[in-house]
């Protein structure tokens, strides 16, 4: 039985260690990527670009709060899931502002900046999504952070749908409506982490009485 536990607990370490390494190279991509994103929302005067970059700059704060948890008790990572909603939810009142911000001062975004800027930042997405799909079923930290990095591959296609349409409509509407679109995925998805956090707290406090009564 004791060499069961010994296994059982090396089995844990090195998925800890597993989960720690994707966390540190998605958070590299992510916060490299929200550099380039910000840089070209403002060459090319693009609320989704800049939307998407706000996006990234969450993600980024997100997946270095994942990894101070990775390995810690159940409601500390309930708790930091529930930071995670509030981070997505702030995202989502960014991108509201900047939307108010661009009706009241209408423009057509570079099309060719906001599209390149737009390809890499899907791919980008699409790399840490294929990097933390082996964690999405696991704990709510990592389950919190694949579905953050989901939010991401929609929102890069979503924003190289708008930078065609804004090149198709020479207008910046399709840009507008992009942003309009992760406004309400970013909504959806505040409260889906911010509801399987409230889960996981009251799991954890269902527990605390038999743990101390054992």
């Amino acid at each position: 039985m004791g060499d069961s536990c010994c296994g059982k607990s090396i089995e844990v370490r090195a998925l800890q260690a597993r989960q720690r390494r994707v966390l540190v190279m998605v958070l590299a991509i992510n916060a490299a990527t929200f550099l380039m994103m910000v840089a070209a929302a403002f060459a090319a005067g693009s609320s989704s670009l800049l939307s998407g970059g706000l996006d990234n700059l969450g993600d980024a704060l997100t997946y270095a709060l994942s990894l101070a948890v990775v390995g810690a008790s159940l409601r500390a990572k309930a708790w930091v899931a529930v930071f995670k909603g509030v981070l997505i939810l702030a995202a989502a009142i960014a991108v509201g502002v900047q939307i108010a911000w661009r009706l009241a001062h209408p423009a057509v975004p570079l099309f060719d900046t906001m599209g390149a800027a737009a390809l890499l930042n899907l791919g980008a997405n699409a790399a840490c999504l294929w990097l933390l799909a082996p964690y999405r079923h696991g704990d709510v930290n990592m389950s919190s952070v694949w579905e953050c990095s989901r939010n991401d591959v929609w929102e890069g296609g979503a924003v190289l749908a708008a930078a065609a349409g804004v090149w198709a409509f020479g207008s910046g509407w399709p840009d507008l409506l992009v942003a309009c679109a992760l406004l309400l995925l970013f909504l959806r998805s505040a409260l889906r982490v911010l509801g399987s956090a409230r889960r996981e707290l009251a799991a954890a406090q269902g527990a605390a009485p038999e743990i101390r009564g054992g």
